[in-house]
């Protein structure tokens, strides 16, 4: 005999508590803030230029003074922070990426001027040496082979020049061993005992960074691959590993990256660490959503909010992603869920 509905559910009706809008507001799980956002910015030198990316339909390089503009547009929304990256000419990268050095680069130049203009505004910087070496590898390369403390001794370096303009916190994303201790005590011995290390702690050698590597120029210039300082799409638990040995040298923050095809380590290293954890929202995810917008196959409001849903449900802090103005002005407008 077929049994009825209240013989199969009992007394529990899970569709009560979503009768209602102010009922299913009631029972929400997890919301997004404005105060989850971290906006990226590309650089490139120069005035009053902009130029399009065109994996990456609405993103664009921005010389300093128009970052100076965005950086304003973000606090006026409420963005907590940015996080710069560079597009430097050709002719000032080499084979050790040693234009991060330069105080006067435009990564450090952007920081001095909006902490003038926006001292409110929360800025992030990276050491990675990508967009700096001729060849595109995120370290020094000798022969076939990146050198690992070679590399970590200069992005030491890098990072105090990037606190000396006023960096709030590096985030090293380079993945080379040992970095964030050597950072931690590069920054503490120049007097920059307060400026944050934000790790890219877990980092996947990924599919989903294509647009970026245009946006910074390294598309072309990449010999090889990064496999052997990212992590492997296969692997979970060497990502805590690295979690956790970031942690012990110092790390105030992680970052995983990319972040959607990664919600389950993102979740793990949440509970196994409890800390503040974040996620990149990677050029491959911000392009895969917008080319679905563009074909007329996604509803472009929600499925960025689903997306930010997603982060938050994992475990997220925060998440860094190019869609940040988007969001904080869905929500400023009532976005719901």
């Amino acid at each position: 005999m077929r049994r009825n509905v209240n013989e199969i559910t009992g007394s529990r009706r899970m569709r009560r508590n979503r009768r209602f809008d102010w009922s299913r507001r009631l029972v929400q799980e997890n919301t997004v803030t404005v105060d989850d956002l971290i906006l990226p910015i590309f650089l490139i030198e120069g005035n009053n230029k902009r130029e399009p990316i065109a994996s990456m339909p609405g993103v664009e390089r921005l010389t300093v003074d128009l970052a100076v503009q965005a950086a304003k547009e973000a606090a006026s929304l409420g963005i907590p922070a940015i996080a710069t990256f560079a597009n430097i000419p050709i002719e000032k990268r080499d084979e050790t990426g040693s234009e991060v050095l330069n105080p006067d680069g435009v990564i450090n130049e952007a920081t001095r001027a909006i902490k003038s203009e926006v001292p409110q505004m929360g800025i992030i910087t990276d050491v990675a040496l990508d967009p700096f070496t001729s060849h595109g590898h995120d370290g020094i390369l000798r022969g076939d082979t990146i050198a690992n403390d070679e590399t970590v001794e200069l992005v030491s370096k890098a990072a105090v020049v990037q606190a000396q303009a006023g960096a709030d916190i590096i985030a090293p994303s380079e993945m080379m061993d040992g970095r964030i201790g050597a950072i931690r005590d590069a920054l503490d011995d120049a007097g920059f005992e307060d400026v944050a290390i934000m790790s890219y702690a877990a980092k996947y050698a990924s599919a989903f960074y294509g647009p970026y590597r245009e946006a910074v120029s390294t598309k072309d210039l990449l010999k090889g691959d990064k496999k052997t300082y990212y992590v492997s799409p296969a692997n979970s638990d060497e990502a805590l590993h690295e979690c956790q040995l970031d942690l012990e040298e110092g790390a105030d923050m992680l970052i995983i990256k990319p972040g959607m095809p990664y919600l389950d380590i993102i979740r793990r290293v949440k509970d196994e660490f409890s800390v503040p954890t974040f996620a990149y929202q990677v050029s491959g995810e911000y392009s895969m959503i917008m080319a679905g917008v563009e074909k007329g196959f996604l509803d472009e409001d929600r499925a960025i909010m689903e997306s930010m849903l997603a982060f938050k449900r994992a475990g997220c802090d925060g998440v860094m992603t190019y869609f940040a103005p988007k969001i904080a002005k869905l929500l400023a407008d009532g976005w719901k869920i």
